[in-house]
């Protein structure tokens, strides 16, 4: 009846304002319908529809499922115009749900097509940070740019050149990499050198690792680095398919891990403000 849905209504209210951090949003993964509707218009062409761009709330897919829906949404996403849109609405829908700290992740990408190079996107994506700060939003948004997995190491080290690039030269919006992609695709190990020189000039690193069954030994080696966050390690534990050794390095490190859960340490890699007036959701995208 009315009390349950004003109860509810009051619990959506007070989660809203609460204030939150936002530790692991892929950008690409945080796009809102809304968003979807206003890139489809903008490219009818691509005859692109709404169950290809969405995973619904309670839907179940895969993980190569999941991977499918970036391509699709990659597709809507081929300017420097649309990249500064999709980062501009990201942010402010954050800030709408009460995020005071949120830390966005992406992939650089190019387009031969349109002229967009990965330096032109990422300096996109930081103009997008800064209008928002311009324009007053009360959110603190800064940026790890990401490695995907499935590229190989020289793209990786290429990529980590130019999260240094950006990070000496935007005050601060860049601080970190993070390495993510297709985990059935390639073997972290092929990285080391990249994720080292990352964490040598500065960067902190957020790594995806154990995502998937029987990655023990690639864990290791990444463990061994470390990183300064985990993201997810579904399978770090022993009793599903990981080694008590990984559980060990994460907890002599007190590495965070981010999950779509709350039970975790975590730490932002560059929080602003009082840490203690935060709840801290460490979730994977919106």
């Amino acid at each position: 009846g009315p009390t349950i849905i004003t109860m509810e209504n009051e619990a959506d209210l007070f989660y809203r304002q609460m204030p939150k951090v936002e530790l692991h949003a892929h950008l690409n993964g945080s796009v809102s319908f809304s968003t979807i509707e206003k890139l489809m218009a903008r490219k009818p062409h691509l005859n692109i529809e709404h169950n290809m761009t969405a995973i619904l709330s309670g839907q179940k897919r895969t993980l190569d499922e999941c991977f499918q829906v970036f391509k699709v949404i990659h597709q809507l996403i081929d300017t420097e115009e649309d990249i500064l849109m999709v980062a501009k609405d990201v942010i402010r829908e954050f800030a709408e749900d009460g995020v005071k700290y949120l830390e966005l992740r992406t992939t650089p990408r190019e387009d031969k097509n349109t002229g967009m190079t990965k330096r032109s996107y990422v300096q996109t994506v930081i103009e997008a940070i800064r209008q928002c700060k311009n324009e007053g939003l009360d959110i603190e948004v800064r940026l790890l740019v990401s490695v995907d997995r499935r590229h190989g190491v020289e793209v990786a080290m290429k990529t980590v050149k130019l999260a240094e690039d950006f990070m000496r030269s935007t005050d601060g919006f860049v601080v970190g990499l993070d390495l993510s992609g297709d985990p059935t695709v390639g073997h972290g190990g092929d990285l080391l050198p990249a994720l080292q020189k990352a964490k040598n000039c500065g960067l902190k690193l957020s790594l995806h690792l154990s995502e998937v069954p029987s990655q023990v030994d690639e864990s290791e080696l990444l463990l061994n680095i470390p990183p300064d966050r985990i993201g997810h390690g579904t399978f770090l534990h022993p009793e599903v398919g990981g080694a008590q050794s990984l559980v060990d390095k994460v907890m002599k490190n007190n590495t965070p891990l981010g999950k779509n859960t709350f039970d975790f340490p975590f730490r932002s890699l560059d929080l602003v403000n009082n840490p203690g007036k935060f709840t801290a959701i460490l979730g994977s995208d919106r």
